[in-house]
């Protein structure tokens, strides 16, 4: 076994020579692309509604359903992820974690049968919950302090890539290829990143504080028993969730329906909120640096968010152009959810670092799982009745009164915002 690990070590130690300064790049950007594809995994269903509805013979709240079995076991292993990154192997956790997700999406793009899909679903959702806190690990380890906002940043910028990708690039393949052809080469190409991370990415065992601090369960209740922590879980959850919620499920039918737009027109639109919040992350993290004041950043950027989602679902009547502004904006608004991590880890010890994100993380978790399919019991409740290509049609006011839930979260996270304590950029 020791002979085993000390080939490991060796080959790890001829890619750090080789990539020299710029392998902690190297590393964060495989990383990236394991967000990038876990967003490609949580947002697909939105394109394809209809195709799976069709397929499995569902209504609003079984299309719910389905696309939230997603976040039930993502939620369960938040519960976990952080202990398991702070304890073992961030390099070995994450390629076997995208091995699975990328299992999952095959499973799901040849199955025909619901139980099967809500499985493939359920182990996409185990595998892409270390996506996040293994980035945010990772920054933490090979990067200095100060750079900790601008590269957990851009963390966002490669998951709302992969949510861009999910949408119409995503629309494109369907419509060419087919939707499960086009799922299947995703999870091939997972299965191509799960390989590269085992081979080039290496765990850092430098930092004393990291390496040899036993994580306890006082540590753990440490954690939980700081009530920052807990205004932060709450603000991420209630401020990210009407961006995966809107991009990547309801949003689609419902521009389709308000806006009079084709299924890829809406996609693209969906877009815009993903390259939104891809740009606004970084630049947003390298303001409140700027600033010294990441909690007031976060209040007026998530207040900006609030107005824009409003006019979006309530103002029908707006030219394209403008939908596609505000949409950006929401995006680009929200960017600032990101620095409830940054916040995060200035609050906590550095080794608990993973376990603090993982827990700040789980809410987005929590409130996609309840709401994607309350959002679809909202629309079943109000249907019509009416059944247009085997699918069930909603009306524009179904839509806007189940989505109404989006714009009251972002208030709630407004609110919160103002009891949250900030030490500042550092």
């Amino acid at each position: 076994m020791n002979t085993q690990q000390s080939i490991i070590n060796n080959s790890h130690s001829r890619f750090t020579q080789l990539f020299g300064r710029s392998y902690p790049i190297v590393i964060i950007s495989l990383c990236a692309a394991f967000l990038f594809y876990k967003y490609i995994l949580q947002v697909y269903p939105g394109v394809i509604t209809d195709q799976l509805m069709k397929e499995f013979h569902l209504t609003g709240a079984g299309m719910g359903n389905l696309a939230a079995t997603f976040y039930y076991s993502y939620m369960l292993m938040q519960l976990f992820v952080g202990i398991l990154l702070d304890k073992y192997s961030t390099r070995l956790l994450s390629a076997v974690a995208i091995f699975i997700s990328a299992l999952g999406l095959y499973l799901f793009s040849q199955t025909h049968n619901l139980l099967i899909a809500e499985l493939a679903r359920t182990l996409m959702g185990i595998g892409v919950a270390f996506a996040t806190v293994a980035y945010m690990k990772i920054a933490a380890t090979w990067f200095a302090p100060k750079q900790y906002a601008l590269v957990g940043g851009l963390l966002a910028t490669a998951a709302m890539a992969g949510a861009v990708f999910g949408e119409a690039p995503l629309a494109w393949f369907v419509n060419t290829f087919g939707w499960r052809n086009s799922l299947a080469i995703c999870g091939i190409a997972g299965l191509i990143l799960a390989f590269l991370f085992v081979l080039f990415v290496q765990d850092k065992s430098t930092t004393v504080t990291t390496s040899q601090h036993k994580i306890a369960l006082k540590d753990i209740l440490q954690v939980l028993k700081n009530k920052q922590n807990w205004l932060l879980t709450f603000y991420s959850g209630l401020a990210f969730s009407p961006i995966a919620i809107f991009g990547g499920l309801w949003g689609n039918p419902f521009l389709q329906q308000a806006y009079h737009l084709t299924k890829t027109e809406a996609a693209s639109l969906l877009s815009l909120i993903f390259i939104g919040l891809g740009l606004g992350s970084p630049l947003i993290g390298a303001l409140s640096d700027r600033l010294g004041k990441r909690r007031d950043v976060m209040f007026y950027s998530t207040l900006t968010a609030f107005f824009s989602v409003m006019l979006v679902i309530y103002w029908e009547s707006m030219p394209t152009w403008l939908v596609s502004v505000l949409l950006f904006t929401f995006g680009f608004s929200l960017g600032a959810f990101m620095l409830s991590f940054t916040i995060g880890k200035e609050l906590n010890p550095v080794f608990l670092t993973a376990t603090v994100i993982a827990m700040i993380n789980t809410s987005d978790a929590v409130l996609d799982a309840v709401t994607e399919p309350a959002i679809g019991k909202l629309l079943d409740f109000t249907w019509s009745g009416k059944i247009v290509n085997g699918v069930h049609y909603f009306s524009l006011h179904d839509y806007k009164l189940a989505l109404s839930v989006l714009p009251v979260y972002l208030a709630v996270a407004t609110v919160i915002l103002l009891f949250i304590k900030d030490r500042g950029a550092k």
